[in-house]
């Protein structure tokens, strides 16, 4: 029933005019004459408004707001109410349209970030640019909370840092001609004092912001915060620049009087009397009397009620003392009938006012309230939200146009981090600080030896940290119902549940943040992303447990996954993200015949046709306001008949009923066959339509909760693992403050007593970094609190069993797994890396639910996707690779590898060991290198020995792990280089060409560099050079790491001269490593002077990385016999002085004697007995000795060859092989290379049909290999 309103005059019976509701709450008597004229008899207005909204002191207009039209057009974005401002582009400047004279004024800025902004006043002659704002010219003041400081053409210090959520009231007197600031109502102190007053100087608010920072300004449309009038304790009264509506102020407050009047008392219909009752036991019984009260009431109440100053001076602060007045739930009980009489008394478009302006009201409250001990305030104002939410048609409008449209609900979901903690209260709260003395990321969550002093510091301090996250866990409870309340689909009075409204919004929402065309202050900053998705991970799997109960066939939470058909059948709408085969219009072209097959899902070739046209003119379109993309209805036709064929009507196909357009309203389209042939009557009800045999029939739970788990996996990846890595600062700081103070302490012990002035100085040192580890130990406590507890670890856990789920599910559908979006798998690999990285060193993983089997089922994940086929996208194999190298880097996550099925250990090495041409291999190498490592000659090192005594880096970090290597890998590496004849040739084929590259590379580089660093003049090397040179060295070392590995596992690939490629690929092996020996062991040559300069970015760049590598080499071949030995001395670019400078020798010893010890300032294998073994440095002894008598056989038993005989591409061995059919000569080495990579002559480029063996002596050739 709606009451329309209605003019009611006339006498009172039955007593509710014969009293009214005093000052001090009582009952007093109304007098003779009726309340319903007395409201409407006029009110007086003790302030009259005057002509035009001019008021002493003001010039402009009685509505105060911002210029937008300065000429920054474009370049910012300015709310509807011109109050609200977020720079897009460009440093840009404000000024209000209203200037100020004599007087003392006041206005409010709402800080939304923290970060360049110069906030304050300048006069209508000050003129701005890109480069200078507010507080850089004359007559300009600003304050600036990013930098402290003050700004008048020069800065000085001043004020206390801002952080958002915090609001800057800026004051200026010019009748004293003092101008100052106040941070959340504390006063920061005159800033600035003889400003220039007089003929032509007005003043105006003004703000200078830098990128991607906004704010919103209270200019007095709305009631300040923190007002300054007489009793605020500044000396005079401070006005706001916009006058408050004081009349309807008078009238709303006696308005709501009356109002409570009602709601407090009762008609006894029996003694005809009014009796007392409490507010939250009232009920609208019908009677006519109170119905023509309450009609009268609002018939003035509501036109005040679209007001947004009244809605919060007077609404509000009715609703805020109904609940502090009494219990949540009868509290919650009065704001219900309240809400009721509002939706009953008022038109449509006026409570949607009043709800819309309460809203945001509430919002306001919530996001720039301080910070108290007991967060009181924020959990105030989250128990009036739930109780306005509870009022089913408030909250499907609420929905529908305030939460998601007109403000960011999200923030009621956020727990602001408070920038100062003394002004929290964590000093109260926890009043013992404690820092770890190691870095916890090097230490895990073990204890190291800690003293009993420590330890009593420790614990008081974890005592202190566990009440604070109980006083934070009240606050997330609150957010949690929040979100139950807006995911509820039971609701009662029918219509479109608030569920499938906040779906729908919900789509609007990831579409706006996940397009990437929106505009970038208008996106979720990624600090309420993280706490968005913790309350909704708890609402969802709230829901998904209830509905088990329910219904026993359904899966608990812990068993979510997201079924494969969801990805392929148009149901829901992923924008413009890709997926794994790549774009949806390909794979629906591509894959049609697999989608019938499979999933019964037909496409009409019509409409693909029409579709390709769409994608061809796509670019052509204008971009829908707001830069919102607007989702397309889904082509893919899916049949509703178990035998899909085309031509049955039956197997006619939907689309969609449901897709995103401009103001994200769910639209109708129309259907091709009647609605019957649809599962169900709601939007999602064909959410599982396409389900492929291998998946169950029975649904996991409510198709609703599969589309809200969708998209909080994409809010993962959107923004939360981004900022779950930033908030590891926190942590960080504190271990390098406590390394500091450490360091500091040392240097007092050791510091001379007689030296005061140094005692002093690291003394004052010493307590600078104590107050700073205190404050940041409290602050890290908040963040492991609000990120990174143990039940925000269980939650990413959650996610990261989900996806992998849902990926297991898809690879089973075989080609259709190309459907799936790309974030599935980032999700996967980013959350177990947050896992492991960010939430690790405060919690162990190993005590999560299921850890070992899910780390298995990662790892069978990455073993099998790294090198699918079915993906596409280069950023996703790159991530791929990038996560199984880190993968294979630690032992628990390599013994997982070791643990999944053998068929796919074996698949995932055959594919490493694929040759290294067009495809990414440096991260492939990087794996077999992992594996190999602690195995190697000389290989067992974390850290290169030359940087043992630089700063000791990350040691969680992939490349810093100890070594583990994989025998079991390196056993099917084995089998599978001498299963096949082409597996190892053209494996080794790609590694000996990348190592020729990756070598030359950084020899032409650091030729660049000496070449710099030898100029006279001042020069500079470019980083990234550096960065490039030092990364090519690496590649070449581990290139040569991975020919070790081979060459000890398989040493027959190069010795068993049976096998056609055996010699060719020992000739080019032996010619890469006397290359690389004489560029590294020649005395002060280009390498050896290059390491000496010690450049930043060339660290790992040393003698002992590379030659251990080429050692190791050496003395795997030589092991096997003579046949290496005369490659290696065959080849022209042996020189045994290379040999020699391994030991620390210019000339090999005499046959008989001993080695000498080894000079300290040459480079010697013996000076790093650490890292070599004695056995190992024997080994190279005997290689040397070998070496020796080898090549001295070798010399006397030469011949010399003539210069015509030489081969006329390497000119070092003799022409030994003819092609045919052009003729052309070389000799077998050179030519056999030259066949690995190219089919054509080197000479003239003719096809090669057969190479012969060719004899000079002989005169005669017998054909010996085919091309």
């Amino acid at each position: 029933m709606r009451m329309r309103r209605a003019r009611v005059c006339g006498s009172f019976q039955n007593g509710i005019g014969g009293a009214r509701l005093g000052s001090g709450g009582s009952w007093e008597p109304w007098g003779a004459q009726c309340p319903l004229c007395i409201l409407s008899d006029p009110l007086p207005c003790p302030h009259p408004p005057s002509f035009s909204g001019q008021v002493e002191g003001r010039l402009g207009p009685s509505t105060v707001v911002l210029d937008h039209t300065g000429g920054f057009e474009g370049l910012l974005l300015v709310d509807d109410d011109l109050l609200g401002v977020s720079e897009g582009k460009v440093f840009v400047h404000l000024l209000v349209l209203t200037r100020l004279i004599p007087g003392k004024w006041v206005y409010e800025v709402l800080i939304s970030s923290q970060g360049l902004m110069q906030i304050g006043w300048c006069t209508i002659n000050c003129r701005f640019n890109q480069e200078e704002g507010v507080g850089d010219t004359h007559n300009s003041y600003a304050y600036d909370g990013n930098r402290v400081r003050k700004w008048n053409v020069t800065t000085t210090n001043y004020g206390k840092a801002w952080a958002a959520g915090d609001i800057v009231s800026c004051l200026i007197d010019l009748d004293d001609g003092t101008l100052s600031f106040c941070l959340n109502g504390v006063s920061l102190g005159t800033a600035f004092e003889n400003l220039s007053r007089g003929l032509g100087m007005a003043y105006f608010p003004a703000i200078s912001l830098s990128f991607k920072e906004s704010v919103a300004f209270n200019f007095g449309s709305r009631p300040l915060r923190y007002p300054f009038g007489k009793k605020s304790g500044l000396h005079g009264s401070y006005r706001p620049l916009q006058d408050p509506p004081r009349a309807d102020l008078v009238r709303a407050q006696k308005l709501l009087g009356c109002f409570q009047a009602v709601l407090s008392v009762e008609l006894d219909s029996v003694e005809g009397r009014l009796v007392e009752k409490n507010s939250s036991e009232w009920q609208l019984q019908g009677q006519p009397t109170v119905l023509l009260t309450l009609a009268h009431i609002f018939h003035r109440f509501a036109p005040l009620l679209r007001k947004v100053y009244l809605v919060e001076a007077v609404l509000m602060s009715f609703l805020r003392g109904v609940m502090e007045a009494g219990t949540p739930v009868q509290a919650q009980s009065v704001v219900r009938q309240v809400l009721d009489l509002l939706w009953l008394f008022m038109e449509d478009h006026e409570v949607q006012d009043c709800l819309k302006h309460l809203m945001m009201s509430l919002l306001r409250l919530y996001r720039f309230s301080p910070i108290v001990p007991d967060l009181g305030l924020q959990i105030h104002y989250l128990r009036l939200t739930i109780a306005i939410l509870r009022h089913e048609k408030s909250r499907k409008f609420l929905l529908s146009n305030v939460l998601f449209d007109v403000l960011r609900s999200v923030v009621f979901f956020y727990i602001k981090s408070p920038l100062r903690v003394e002004e929290a209260g964590l000093q109260e709260l926890i009043p013992t600080t404690w820092w770890p003395h190691r870095s916890s990321r090097e230490v895990g969550p073990r204890r190291w030896d800690e003293t009993a002093e420590e330890r009593v510091r420790r614990r008081a301090y974890e005592r202190g940290c566990q009440r604070l996250k109980k006083r934070i866990e009240v606050v997330e409870e609150l957010q949690v119902q929040i979100l139950k309340l807006l995911l509820n689909n039971k609701d009662d009075n029918g219509g479109e549940a608030s569920r499938y409204i906040f779906l729908t919004k919900f789509r609007k929402f990831l579409q706006e943040n996940a397009s990437g065309r929106g505009n970038m202050p208008m996106l979720c900053p990624p600090e309420y992303m993280v706490c968005f998705l913790h309350r909704l991970i708890s609402a969802l799997r709230h829901y998904w447990d209830e509905y088990k109960a329910s219904n026993p066939r359904a899966s608990f939470s812990e068993e979510a996954y997201i079924p494969p058909q969801v990805f392929y059948n148009g149901k829901v709408d992923y924008f413009d993200l890709q997926r794994l085969g790549g774009l949806l219009s390909h794979l629906r072209k591509t894959l049609k015949d697999d989608l019938a097959s499979k999933a019964n899902i037909l496409i009409d070739p019509l409409e693909l046709q029409a579709a390709t046209m769409d994608d061809l003119d796509e670019d052509e379109e204008p971009a829908p306001a707001g830069g919102l993309v607007l989702g397309c209805p889904s082509i893919i036709r899916a049949g509703v008949s178990h035998r899909a064929t085309s031509l049955s009507t039956q197997a006619r196909s939907f689309s969609p009923s449901r897709f995103l357009c401009c103001r994200g309203e769910p639209v109708a389209l129309t259907l091709p066959f009647p609605h019957f042939l649809v599962e169900g009557s709601h939007w999602n009800e064909g959410l599982l339509l396409g389900r492929p045999p291998e998946e169950p029939e029975q649904p996991l739970t409510e198709n609703s909760l599969l589309e809200v788990l969708d998209g909080a996996v994409m809010m993962y990846n959107l923004s939360v693992h981004q900022q779950l890595g930033k908030m590891v600062g926190v942590s960080d700081d504190v271990n390098e403050y406590a390394m500091a103070l450490r360091d500091t302490e040392d240097k007092l012990r050791r510091c001379p007593k007689r030296r005061k002035d140094i005692l002093a100085e690291l003394t004052k040192s010493q307590k600078v970094f104590s107050e700073k580890l205190d404050h940041l130990s409290r602050r890290l406590a908040w963040v492991h609190a609000t990120v990174y507890s143990q039940e925000k670890m269980l939650d990413i856990y959650w996610l990261l069993r989900v996806c992998l789920r849902t990926i297991e599910h898809g690879d089973r559908t075989g080609s259709l797994f190309a459907f799936m979006p790309e974030f599935y798998l980032s999700v996967a690999i980013n959350s177990y890396s947050a896992l492991k990285n960010y939430f690790g060193p405060v919690h162990s993983m190993e005590e999560l639910p299921g850890y070992e089997e899910t780390l298995t089922r990662l790892a069978a994940i990455l073993a099998k996707h790294f090198a699918d086929t079915r993906i596409v996208g280069t950023d996703i194999r790159d991530s791929l690779m990038q996560a199984l190298a880190s993968y294979v880097c630690y032992p628990h996550s390599l013994r997982a590898v070791e643990r999944i099925p053998e068929e796919q250990r074996v698949a995932m090495v055959r594919s490493l060991l694929a040759p290294y041409e067009q495809r990414p291999w440096a991260q492939t190498n990087w794996i077999l290198v992992r594996l190999w490592r602690g195995c190697g000659f000389g290989y067992r090192y974390t850290r290169l020995p030359h940087l043992l005594k630089t700063k000791p880096e990350d040691a969680n970090l992939p490349s810093l792990q100890k070594p583990c290597p994989s025998t079991l890998l390196q056993q099917h590496m084995a089998d599978l280089l001498r299963e096949g004849p082409d597996v190892a040739p053209s494996f080794l084929n790609s590694v000996l060409n990348q190592l020729n590259w990756a070598f030359s590379e950084f020899i032409g580089m650091i030729q660049e560099i000496q070449q710099a660093a030898e100029r006279l003049e001042r020069n500079f090397v470019d980083s990234r050079q550096l960065k490039v040179c030092a990364t090519c060295f690496d590649l070449s070392v581990s290139l040569l790491r991975v020919l070790e590995m081979t060459i000890t596992l398989v040493p027959e690939i190069f010795l068993d001269w049976s096998r056609p490629t055996s010699e060719m690929l020992l000739r080019r092996l032996a010619q890469l490593l006397n290359q690389v020996l004489n560029r590294v062991t020649a005395e002060r040559n280009l390498f050896d002077r290059v390491v000496t300069l010690r450049l930043p970015g060339l660290e790992s760049v040393d003698h002992y990385p590379i030659l251990v590598a080429v050692t190791g080499i050496l003395v795997r071949l030589l092991v096997h016999g003579p046949r290496a030995t005369s490659v290696l001395l065959a080849d022209p670019c042996f020189q045994l002085r290379s040999i020699c400078y391994l030991l620390g020798q210019s000339e090999p010893p005499a046959p008989g004697t001993a080695l000498p010890a080894p000079d300290r300032k040459r480079f010697s294998l013996q000076s790093y007995t650490d890292y070599i073994s004695l056995e190992e440095l024997a080994q190279v002894e005997q290689m040397l000795a070998h070496l020796t008598s080898a090549s001295a056989q070798a010399a006397a038993a030469s011949l010399p060859t003539s210069e015509e005989d030489l081969c006329p591409i390497c000119y070092a061995h003799p022409i030994s092989a003819v092609f045919q059919p052009c003729g052309h000569k070389s000799c077998k080495a050179c030519i056999n290379q030259h066949l690995m990579n190219n089919k054509d002559c080197f000479f003239c480029k003719a096809t090669i049909v057969s190479v012969e063996d060719w004899d000079k002596a002989a005169g005669a050739s017998t054909t010996s290999s085919a091309a």
